[in-house]
């Protein structure tokens, strides 16, 4: 779909059961691996910011219990991206293919898991 296109138009597909591309568990690695030109740098870190501030955005105390839960002093951005790039490609090679954000949250639950009460 060529971007720009109108609105109106966007329901006029006939494409009903056309499958959206998201981004790959595989394909975030690489814009996250280490070294990294600016622009993967960038793309990175928004990408995996984006992810986890809407976590944050969309919790809700009753109907939405935390799965991830930080502690104090937290590592550094770096050192998470990188073992979440670690975590994909020797760990868990078998959800390279998954949608990068879904992988992103399981790990982030995974690596910060919150305290049982």
């Amino acid at each position: 779909m060529p971007i720009g296109k109108p609105i109106a138009d966007l329901g006029d597909t006939g494409d009903a059961d056309q499958k959206i591309p998201v981004l790959s568990a595989q394909e975030l690695v690489n814009h996250c691996k280490f070294p990294a030109s600016p622009e993967s740098r960038s793309y990175c870190i928004g990408y995996t910011t984006a992810i986890y501030d809407t976590y944050l955005a969309t919790r809700h105390p009753q109907r939405a219990k935390n799965t991830i839960c930080v502690k104090q002093p937290a590592p550094t951005r770096d050192e998470v991206i990188a073992d979440y790039v670690k975590f994909i490609s020797q760990t868990a090679p078998m959800l390279a293919n998954d949608p990068a954000a879904g992988t992103l949250l399981s790990f982030l639950t995974m690596r910060f898991p919150c305290a049982k009460k």
